[in-house]
C-alpha cells in the first residue's frame, strides 16, 4: 500500500526516501518562435508612412520615393508580403504542432504593423523568455538579415522601456541551400515553364533575381556568394539542360552611388541576341510581394515584350510546402542544439548517514 511502511526484522520502519515534485529531464531551451519579415502598407493612407520607415536614414531622391509610391497605389497600396508572411508562420506552427517542438510562433514586421517592438511586447506579456528567431531573408548581408537583428536589438531595448521583461532571440543558421528552398524554388521554376510553347522550354534560360545591394555592402558579405550558392542548388534539383544566370533587380540608391549588377532589365537587353526564352526566377525573395509583382512581371516581362523574347516568371517560395517544411526543420534543428546544451535542474544531496540514500532527503524540498 503507498504510505504504508514495511515493518523490518528489528521492528524498526525505515525511513521512506521523500517524494520530490516530478521535474523535466531539462528545461525547454526556447518558448516560441518569431518569425522577422520586411513589412508592407495595407492601404492608400500607409504607402508613405510605410516608405519613411523603409527609407529612414538613406540618401533617396523625392522623386525615386513618389516612383515607388505609384508602385504600391498600382496594387491598391496592399503589400501581399503580410497575408503571406502570416500564412508562412500558420504552416510552421502547424508543422510544430503535429511533429513538435509545440511552440507558439509570432510574426513581427521590420517596417510596418505588427511592429517587432509590438510584437516582443505581446510575447513578454505572455510570458515568453526566449524565441528562436527565423528571419525571412535567404541570403545574407547587412539589410537582408543584419539590420533585422539590430532591430530585433531595438524591439528588445524598447521593452526594457516599457518596463517589461525581455525576450531573448536565438536566429537560425543560415538556409540559403537548404534542400527545403531549393525544393520550392525548382517546383515553382519548372512550373512556370510549363507556360512556354513545348519548343522553347528545354532552350529558356532561367534567371535568377535577388534584390540589388550597395557593392560597399556587398563586399564585406557573403551575400553574392550565398545568391550564387542558392541558383546552382535549384538547377542541381532540376536536372535540366537550361542555361542559367543571375541577376539584379529593385536597385533604389542614388545614381552615382554603385550597387550590384547587372539589372536584370539590363541583361535582358545585353543578352537579347543568344535568349531563345526566359524563365525570371526570385530566388533572392521569400514572398511575391510589391518588388517582384512591380519589378519583375510590369517592368522585366515588359522589357521582354519589347524585345519579342518569350518569357514567364516563377512564383517565389510563399507558403509553398517545402519551403514550410524548411522552417519547421532548421527551428527544430536549432530548438535541439540549444538544449543539449542546457543543463538539468540540481536536486541537492542527502547529508551522509539518512535514510533512504543519497540524492533524498527525509524532510523533501525546501
Amino acid at each position: 500500500m503507498v504510505g504504508a511502511g514495511r515493518r523490518g526484522a528489528r521492528g524498526v520502519t525505515p525511513a521512506r526516501p521523500a517524494e520530490h515534485p516530478k521535474r523535466p529531464m531539462h528545461t525547454k531551451p526556447f518558448d516560441a518562435v518569431l518569425v522577422v519579415s520586411f513589412g508592407g502598407p495595407q492601404g492608400m493612407d500607409d504607402i508613405r508612412p510605410f516608405l519613411a520607415n523603409v527609407l529612414r536614414g538613406r540618401r533617396v531622391s523625392p522623386e525615386r520615393v513618389e516612383e515607388v509610391a505609384h508602385h504600391y497605389e498600382h496594387f491598391r497600396g496592399v503589400s501581399p508580403i503580410t497575408e503571406l508572411t502570416l500564412r508562412q508562420a500558420s504552416g510552421l506552427a502547424e508543422r510544430l504542432r503535429r511533429f513538435g517542438p509545440e511552440l507558439p510562433v509570432y510574426v513581427g514586421m521590420r517596417n510596418w504593423r505588427p511592429y517587432l517592438a509590438d510584437t516582443l511586447a505581446e510575447m513578454s506579456a505572455a510570458g515568453v523568455r526566449r524565441a528562436v528567431g527565423f528571419v525571412t531573408a535567404a541570403q545574407k548581408t547587412y539589410s537582408s538579415c543584419g539590420q533585422y537583428k539590430h532591430n530585433v536589438a531595438d524591439a528588445r531595448a524598447e521593452l526594457a522601456r516599457r518596463g517589461l521583461v525581455d525576450v531573448q532571440v536565438t536566429f537560425v543558421p543560415d538556409w540559403h541551400v537548404h534542400e527545403g528552398f531549393a525544393a520550392a524554388n525548382a517546383a515553382h521554376v519548372a512550373a512556370a515553364l510549363q507556360g512556354l510553347p513545348e519548343a522553347l522550354r528545354a532552350e529558356a534560360t532561367v534567371v535568377f533575381t535577388a534584390h540589388s545591394v550597395p557593392t560597399s555592402m556587398a563586399a564585406e558579405s557573403v551575400y553574392r556568394e550565398h545568391f550564387e550558392a542558392s541558383a546552382r542548388a535549384v538547377m542541381r534539383l532540376l536536372r535540366l539542360p537550361n542555361a542559367w544566370a543571375l541577376a539584379y533587380q529593385s536597385r533604389s540608391g542614388r545614381p552615382e552611388d554603385p550597387w550590384l549588377g547587372p539589372d536584370v532589365n539590363d541583361l535582358l537587353r545585353a543578352e537579347r541576341a543568344g535568349l531563345k526564352a526566359v524563365v525570371l526566377c526570385p530566388i533572392g525573395f521569400v514572398c511575391d510581394h510589391v518588388e517582384v509583382l512591380w519589378d519583375l512581371d510590369r517592368e522585366a516581362l515588359d522589357t521582354c515584350r519589347a524585345l519579342d523574347l518569350p518569357a514567364v516568371r516563377a512564383r517565389a517560395v510563399n507558403d509553398d510546402p517545402a519551403f514550410l517544411d524548411l522552417m519547421a526543420d532548421v527551428v527544430r534543428a536549432t530548438y535541439a542544439r540549444h538544449a543539449e546544451h542546457r543543463r538539468l535542474p540540481i536536486v541537492p544531496a542527502a547529508p551522509t548517514g539518512v535514510a533512504g540514500g543519497p540524492g533524498t532527503s527525509p524532510r523533501g524540498p525546501r
